[in-house]
């Protein structure tokens, strides 16, 4: 192994930790993180020691490399999405079991942080001193601020690898994205970005706040190599006509009345021609599950109606895929314990199934 390696790991055996365990509780969902780690690691006992082991085994495995962020400190609207790693990964493992990914493990975090920038020193010290047990640790120690970190060296370290990143909130995708378009653009490669959502995500800052669920995207604009590269799918929540984000921002929308409208064959030919136009070599896939329709994802923050259908949205991302290899991904907002619909666990297993399907999808084509 090398140096660079080994250091690598190390940090990683800091700041992550096991699948599942990216949500600190005391009691709370201990019986489904038992469940997900006999899935995963055949016992339930010794998780750390175990997942320590497995991570030696990083630089061997499959190109898709899954990655929790059981972070909802960026939402604010409605909480839960925290839970969207341990509860996705385990309606993976049960229904799509020929998914092969690396499971690299959870950020460690702390449910009241989100970037490192917003903290004091103090703050800092007390929160290394908690993680570290080094009050002095170069770690970071906020989610964002932790994904980042580990992913800029994940991309130097494996270049041909893409992380698909579980959230969480979506001001998950922030790092996800960000790291993941530096990499590419030091690769030589034009990437763009397939972004599912009701919501345009376009906001410069909300309440102050400049990262988060409803900012991200205007944020990673600078590291695209054209602002359209950004290619929003569904939105139809929205205090602003299309018009006025794509021309304030430059990027390139398709909503989901269109969608409805036209068809989502016609839809994805436009995409298509636009990627092709744009020498695009690879594509990034952030999916905010609300993207589909409430009738389907009740289970989220803020449920939509009018959205996509599930077919609509696997059309859109079969037909890419036929073209473009799909090099990243996440899925986002899937938030368990919330219902809209009245219709309890029915709900829930509703929208699990759907972005389960989706985020199978996504495993396979990043495998290829």
């Amino acid at each position: 192994m090398s140096t660079s390696w080994l250091n690598y790991k190390n940090k990683l055996s800091h700041c992550l930790c096991p699948p599942g365990n990216g949500v600190f509780t005391v009691n709370t969902a201990k019986e489904r993180k038992e469940q997900l780690h006999q899935k995963i690691f055949g016992q339930s006992d010794n998780i750390e020691h175990l997942w320590q082991t497995t991570l030696a085994q990083l630089p061997q495995s499959s190109n898709a490399v899954i990655l929790g962020i059981a972070s909802d400190c960026g939402g604010g609207i409605l909480r839960g999405a925290n839970w969207g790693p341990l509860f996705l990964r385990s309606s993976l493992l049960e229904n799509y079991q020929d998914v092969t990914a690396f499971d690299l493990g959870d950020i460690r975090v702390i449910p009241h942080l989100l970037h490192d920038k917003y903290l004091n020193e103090a703050t800092l010290s007390n929160c290394r001193k908690a993680l570290y047990n080094d009050e002095h640790s170069d770690y970071c120690v906020s989610p964002l601020s932790i994904t980042e970190d580990v992913l800029h060296d994940f991309y130097a370290q494996f270049p041909e690898k893409g992380i698909f990143g579980i959230g969480g909130d979506h001001s998950v995708s922030y790092p996800l994205t960000k790291t993941y378009l530096q990499a590419k653009k030091a690769q030589g490669k034009r990437t763009a970005i397939i972004h599912f959502d009701a919501h345009t995500d376009l906001l410069v800052e909300r309440l102050g706040i400049d990262l988060c669920f409803g900012s991200w995207c205007t944020h990673i604009l600078s590291d695209l190599h054209e602002n359209n590269h950004l290619i929003q799918v569904g939105i139809r929540s929205s205090g602003k006509p299309k018009s006025h984000w794509e021309s304030t921002f430059g990027i390139k929308q398709h909503w989901a009345h269109e969608i409805k409208e036209l068809g989502a064959n016609v839809i994805t030919e436009r995409i298509l021609a636009q990627l092709k136009d744009e020498n695009i070599d690879e594509l990034y896939v952030s999916f905010d599950i609300d993207a589909i329709d409430d009738s389907y994802v009740a289970a989220t923050g803020t449920p939509e109606p009018d959205g996509l259908m599930p077919s609509e949205a696997m059309t859109i991302l079969t037909e890419l895929a036929k073209h473009y290899p799909i090099t990243g991904a996440d899925m986002m907002e899937i938030a368990p314990f919330t219902d809209s619909s009245g219709l309890g666990q029915a709900s829930q297993d509703k929208t699990l199934a759907v972005a389960s399907e989706i985020s199978a999808f996504l495993l396979g084509e990043m495998n290829k």
